[in-house]
């Protein structure tokens, strides 16, 4: 079925994302960041937050578990922003072609609620999405299937007409076993390829 609208991820498909990154700036020690990195504030510790706990409840849990951490994890709280870098190389570019050619676009992100309202203002380029469904104010999270049962109700596209966009490969083999057509991103010149011999840009 010709595509009727565009669905990107974020982290890694838009925008940069490594949580290493503000870690590095509060703790110099290198025993102590990598024990920060590898076992404290982890992309699997993180991804609770993306399916909605709140940080008021994780936050000083993990600073019971890691009382020695605690300036860190208080640091991933309150100054998440800065584990985005910027934007991923050309992506921003497709969107605004997209957008000129009057192509729907859209978002699923894996996100949490708290992260979201904080980054949301910084980041422009999602002024043309039409919608963007965010795990963490939703409490579900990629690759669950709801969550792509959920965007197909609220952007009003069939999944087969609609393209989604992901860095991981788990979360495009959800979408597609939910019949969306999909894109396993590695770069955007790989994406616009893709993009072009589907005849949207």
């Amino acid at each position: 079925m010709a595509i009727q609208a565009v669905v990107f991820d974020v982290g890694k498909v838009l925008y940069q994302w490594d949580l290493a990154l503000l870690m590095r700036k509060v703790e110099s020690d290198p025993e102590r960041l990598r024990e920060l990195v590898e076992e404290v504030v982890t992309v699997e510790w993180h991804s609770q937050h993306d399916a909605g706990v709140p940080l008021a409840e994780m936050v000083p849990a993990r600073i019971a578990e890691y009382p020695h951490h605690a300036e860190a994890l208080r640091a991933y709280a309150t100054r998440f922003n800065e584990t985005i870098p910027g934007p991923v190389p050309g992506s921003h570019d497709l969107v605004s072609r997209l957008d000129a050619r009057g192509v729907p676009i859209f978002g699923i992100t894996n996100f949490g609620a708290e992260f979201w309202a904080e980054f949301r203002p910084t980041a422009p380029v999602f002024d043309v999405f039409r919608d963007i469904v965010v795990s963490g104010e939703e409490k579900l999270a990629k690759p669950d299937p709801a969550i792509f049962e959920l965007a197909e109700r609220r952007f009003g596209h069939p999944a087969n007409a609609m393209l989604f966009i992901d860095d991981s490969l788990a979360n495009v083999e959800s979408a597609k076993a939910c019949g969306w057509q999909v894109h396993h991103f590695a770069d955007a010149q790989t994406l616009e390829a893709d993009l072009g011999t589907r005849g949207l840009i």
